[in-house]
């Protein structure tokens, strides 16, 4: 609309010039004023059809950097193009960039610029081109390019983990669950000897990277080798962190990102305390496929790893972790929200005495009948 106010001033002076003060030069001044925006009316249409663009960035940033963004526009005819106009999106893990970028594609067959944006909060962002136009060299035309844009890209912003201590009363608590689970198991497994028999249990050799927990220490005093078990009864002795990172509609996403934030650091800080004091975990995420990954912790090197596939699932609104394997010694859900749904989550859990919550801080809400715990200034979990 502003832009045929313009045109209407414009063709008003023109007139006024024209008629009341010269009007040979005033008639070229009108001819040349209708043959310039002809000439970049066809310099638009034209290169929406003409265009290809295309990105790209890094998969990870850490926290508090800075993500490089190639953008690179290439022209498939030969006659000349106007102006190609972008407007780059990225979403709230991010600083926002706020700007239009505008590139004269005349003389170049392609362009590429780059531009560079603050990863502000821990998590999964995304990058995309929200859109593109085709523009005259006047500069109040434009049409929007036909070519289909790149996708978006998922972006895992790295947040800083936390040492957390193993002092702390949530940390001692699932020791204890897991030292008594142990036992247990130990004592079903000796009561499956008798003479010149071995442990009703399959078993195989030790090979690099199984988990020391299924070493049967007794057989393997007898076979003078290392022998691990093949079933599933360690699986038992190992407690469940869940992750869910759920994200209610209703919440404003740049206050969700820094909870979502706040609760990867949280889980990944015990994850790394568990494994580093000899205790495997069995940790459930989403994962970037949208279902729900179940993996064993038990090696120092597995949480880094597991934190980059965290940060490549993108969070899903009004979406809760689903939990399959409710056998475990102890359990710890992690979530941004602890509403009383969270319960029927947890009912089918066989040992409810060793369940417990993760929260944001100490102002988290906790609609359930478990204890809820939140990491301080000091990395010690404490109860809400």
């Amino acid at each position: 609309m502003r832009n045929i106010f313009s045109a209407l001033a414009i063709l008003f002076t023109l007139l006024i010039f024209t008629f009341y003060i010269d009007g040979e030069i005033g008639v070229i001044v009108i001819a040349f004023m209708i043959f310039a925006p002809l000439v970049s009316l066809f310099f638009a249409l034209y290169g929406r059809n003409r265009v290809k663009i295309s990105f790209d960035c890094d998969g990870y940033v850490k926290k508090n950097s800075r993500l490089k963004v190639r953008i690179r526009i290439e022209k498939t005819g030969k006659f000349p193009l106007g102006i190609i106009e972008i407007q780059p999106y990225v979403s709230e893990v991010f600083g926002s960039i706020g700007k239009i970028y505008r590139l004269s594609m005349i003389t170049a067959d392609k362009k590429e610029f780059e531009i560079e944006v603050d990863a502000v909060t821990g998590g999964n962002g995304e990058i995309s081109l929200i859109s593109a136009y085709s523009c005259g060299f006047m500069g109040f035309l434009r049409f929007k390019i036909k070519s289909e844009l790149p996708p978006a890209k998922s972006v895992g912003v790295i947040p800083e983990i936390p040492d957390v201590k193993s002092s702390s009363q949530l940390f001692r608590s699932i020791s204890d669950a897991v030292l008594t689970s142990d036992d247990e198991e130990n004592n079903d497994t000796s009561m499956l000897f008798s003479a010149g028999t071995t442990p009703g249990y399959e078993h195989r050799e030790y090979v690099a990277g199984d988990p020391l927990k299924r070493v049967n220490w007794k057989l393997s005093q007898k076979k003078g080798t290392l022998m691990v078990r093949l079933d599933e009864a360690a699986a038992a002795v190992q407690p469940v962190i869940v992750l869910d990172l759920y994200r209610n509609s209703r919440t404003n996403p740049e206050d969700a990102v820094l909870d979502e934030e706040r609760l990867i650091s949280e889980v990944f800080g015990l994850l790394s305390t568990l494994i580093k004091q000899g205790i495997a975990s069995t940790f459930l995420y989403y994962g970037a496929d949208g279902s729900v990954v179940s993996e064993s912790v038990d090696n120092p090197d597995f949480p880094p790893q597991l934190l980059l596939k965290v940060l490549a699932s993108k969070v899903e609104t009004d979406r809760r972790i689903r939990i399959a394997d409710t056998s475990a010694c102890a359990c710890v859900l992690a979530s941004t929200e602890c509403s009383a749904d969270v319960s029927g989550m947890l009912s089918s859990f066989e040992n409810k005495d060793n369940v417990s919550l993760i929260g944001v801080s100490a102002e988290s809400v906790n609609e359930t009948e478990y204890q809820m715990w939140y990491l301080d200034g000091d990395n010690n979990f404490k109860l809400v």
